[in-house]
């Protein structure tokens, strides 16, 4: 349904109640058909050519009730993602993924899509996000890291 762009007839296999957790939402989950519409549009409109390929094999529990499967997913940055506002750079990037989906009476009552963010961050946008190890950037950031974590130590009351 994603790749014919049919999001009424993917809204039919969700419950009133879905939560989708995917990182690739401006604020995750989306909760209720609304949300999930609201963001399936703004995926094909910052995507026209999306394509979702399911990958072999597709794990489902032995009561149907949870199902796991990969994907591949390839597209082009060629429309406004919104929200957050970010413009199309006409960059292509494919990457892979996984859904976990749960069913109840019928209905697909949950999603939780996991992926590298930052890799189809960098593909898209055509930037690197993650600095090269060795390198004077990756340096910087460490250090920062470890000033941020000495502070949380004073800071923060141990845990229980």
């Amino acid at each position: 349904m994603w790749n014919a762009r049919d999001i009424d007839g993917f809204m039919s296999l969700l419950a009133d109640d879905i939560r989708w957790y995917d990182c690739g939402m401006p604020q995750p989950p989306a909760v209720g058909r609304a949300a999930v519409s609201a963001f399936a549009e703004s995926v094909i409109a910052a995507f026209p050519d999306f394509k979702y390929d399911i990958r072999e094999p597709v794990c489902v529990s032995s009561d149907g009730s949870r199902c796991v499967f990969a994907w591949q997913i390839t597209a082009t940055a060629s429309g406004w993602f919104r929200p957050p506002g970010f413009a199309p750079t006409g960059r292509r990037a494919s990457f892979p993924g996984v859904d976990i989906l749960d069913v109840k009476n019928g209905k697909i009552v949950s999603i939780e899509t996991y992926f590298d963010a930052a890799a189809a961050a960098e593909q898209l946008s055509g930037m690197r996000l993650r600095p090269k190890p060795g390198s004077f950037r990756e340096k910087v950031l460490v250090a920062l890291q470890r000033m941020h974590a000495a502070w949380l130590r004073r800071t923060t009351p141990p845990a229980p």
